[in-house]
């Protein structure tokens, strides 16, 4: 009987790095992690990752075939295959591809944590059979992947669609990138907790996320108020989507998707965000462009969601090679 073929998928994080072996239908046969322990070199890491794979994998290697290994990491550079200054890891620049080849001769390919996961929603999610779309993922920043005619755009230097460091409010919030007034800064899960705060400051509303210091509060307790019906809640979530619908009306207007799929923590708050998003869109779009765009949830829920778009990546390439051979 002959193997099944996996690829295998990596995700790397601040805090833990986390692998699976997928095959081409987006089934996880195995998935587990590691602590990243963000302070150390990416040689350490690597070591340790790659003895975690080839570990598990004995438990396999009778019944699958490993055929190449997908990263998604921060700041990631798919044309270089490397990392470039990434947020929380202590790693400067770094060619993580070639770390790669000296634990497996497989071949590998890298991109930022947004790209993988447009192309694992391209090939196993919400965007199967679409070949122009737009995926936001809403976390701790905004990150973002757009696909047009079925590729992804990387742009001349591997580093396009930087959606979230547009500009929204010139002299704004200050973000994390160093700039004032980027979309990160207001529609991130950071993001909404400022609003939150912003409100509180400005208006006498009572509100149970008053009584949540700064620090403790999350995305998920705003949420959580926002369906109890807690007024300044649902404000936050008003504000955060009119500046969000706001800003997809002028993607729209660069590259006319199919559909805007969100994805991340703040984006499980579901129609509290969805549904005002759609709205102020619709009031900015240009009239060409009006309902014609979806905004939809990711497909790809769950905490497996990164191993699936990493090892999409990998997928993808076959299927690109596959193409070019025909």
């Amino acid at each position: 009987m002959a193997q099944e073929k996996v690829a295998v998928g990596i995700d790397i994080g601040g805090t833990n790095t986390a692998f699976g072996f997928v095959n081409n239908e987006g089934k996880i046969i195995y998935e587990s992690s590691i602590p990243t322990n963000s302070h150390e070199k990416a040689e350490i890491l690597f070591e340790r990752l790659f003895k975690d794979i080839n570990d598990s994998f004995k438990k396999f290697s009778k019944d699958y075939e490993l055929i190449g290994i997908g990263i998604g990491a921060p700041n990631a550079n798919y044309y270089k295959g490397t990392v470039e200054a990434p947020p929380n890891l202590n790693w400067g620049t770094v060619n993580v591809l070639e770390i790669v080849k000296k634990h497996s001769p497989l071949p590998s390919a890298i991109t930022n944590d947004a790209n993988a996961a447009a192309i694992g929603e391209m090939l196993f999610g919400a965007a199967k059979g679409m070949k122009n779309f737009i995926i936001i993922t809403l976390g701790t920043g905004l990150g973002s992947g757009i696909v047009v005619n079925g590729e992804l755009v990387y742009g001349a230097d591997g580093f396009a669609g930087e959606l979230g460091h547009t500009i929204v409010k010139p002299n704004g919030r200050e973000c994390g990138c160093g700039r004032k007034g980027c979309l990160e800064a207001y529609t991130s899960a950071p993001g909404i907790r400022r609003t939150v705060y912003k409100l509180m400051s400005s208006a006498n509303t009572p509100s149970e996320l008053r009584s949540i210091c700064f620090d403790k509060l999350t995305s998920k307790d705003i949420a959580d108020a926002a369906n109890r019906g807690d007024r300044l809640a649902l404000d936050a979530f008003d504000y955060t989507a009119k500046i969000l619908g706001q800003k997809f009306a002028d993607f729209v207007a660069f590259s006319s998707p199919e559909a805007i799929i969100l994805f991340g923590g703040l984006a499980l708050a579901g129609d509290l965000i969805i549904k005002p998003t759609k709205k102020y869109m619709e009031e900015s779009m240009l009239n060409i462009f009006k309902n014609k765009v979806k905004i939809i949830p990711s497909a790809l829920s769950g905490g497996n969601a990164a191993v699936l778009g990493a090892s999409a990546l990998i997928w993808n390439e076959i299927k690109k090679i596959e193409t070019e051979n025909k």
